[in-house]
């Protein structure tokens, strides 16, 4: 089955990650918890969206965003006691891209972390829905479907072929894909068995693809409409 969002709830209070975590999975999303800004440095490099509280225990949430920002554009929903404007300015100016205040209403928040994720692929120039001939990719979602019907892919396929959709269009050489995906430890046999198996589920007939094209001794291009 196609895999939900990450979620990673930043917060040093038991009983407010407890909230969030089933709210959260109850919506169908996966989470991971840091109950420092230690914890939320580390993780956060796996997480689709970051909700972040402010007032943590060692290092204090803003120069979080701070941080994070420096190195990642993960989306960062900051949900924190700190009302003041002053605060939600400060925050939103370094880089989070919505607040939230406790106490808050679980419908809201969830629409305000889906938004969050709407808007990071927006500012990227990605559509939330990517369309090429019978196949579609919902990066809000994460669903993919081929005519409609939706195709099943495993954590490591989806991200190959969502690398491929932000760049569709252009070759994507191995080097490209293995720097991204596996840094120093991925190889380019490896990458074509994950290649092998998506073209197994998406192609009416994988061995002439129409849609993840290769570049013989090069790499990958997945096709457009254009």
């Amino acid at each position: 089955m196609t895999v939900p969002a990450l979620v990673l709830i930043v917060d040093d209070e038991p009983a407010i990650r407890r909230l969030l975590r089933t709210c959260l999975q109850a919506e169908g999303y996966r989470t991971e918890e840091a109950v420092n800004g230690a914890g939320a440095l580390a993780r956060a490099g796996a997480a689709d969206i970051v909700v972040l509280d402010l007032g943590l225990p060692d290092i204090d949430g803003l120069e979080v965003i701070t941080r994070l920002r420096a190195v990642s554009q993960v989306p960062i929903l900051v949900l924190s006691s700190r009302d003041a404007e002053g605060a939600k300015v400060t925050a939103l100016d370094l880089g989070a891209d919505d607040y939230v205040t406790k106490p808050f209403g679980i419908a809201e928040l969830m629409a305000r972390l889906r938004a969050a994720l709407r808007h990071r692929l927006q500012q990227d120039n990605t559509p939330p829905v990517f369309r090429s001939g019978g196949l579609a990719v919902d990066l809000v979602r994460r669903i993919v479907t081929v005519d409609e019907r939706e195709v099943h892919l495993s954590p490591r396929e989806y991200d190959i072929l969502t690398l491929l959709v932000a760049h569709a269009g252009k070759v994507l050489t191995h080097r490209f894909v293995l720097g991204r995906l596996w840094g120093a430890s991925g190889d380019v046999q490896q990458l074509r068995v994950y290649v092998r198996q998506i073209r197994q589920k998406i192609e009416a007939d994988p061995e002439r693809p129409h849609y993840i094209r290769t570049e013989t001794g090069v790499g990958y291009r997945l096709a457009t409409d254009d």
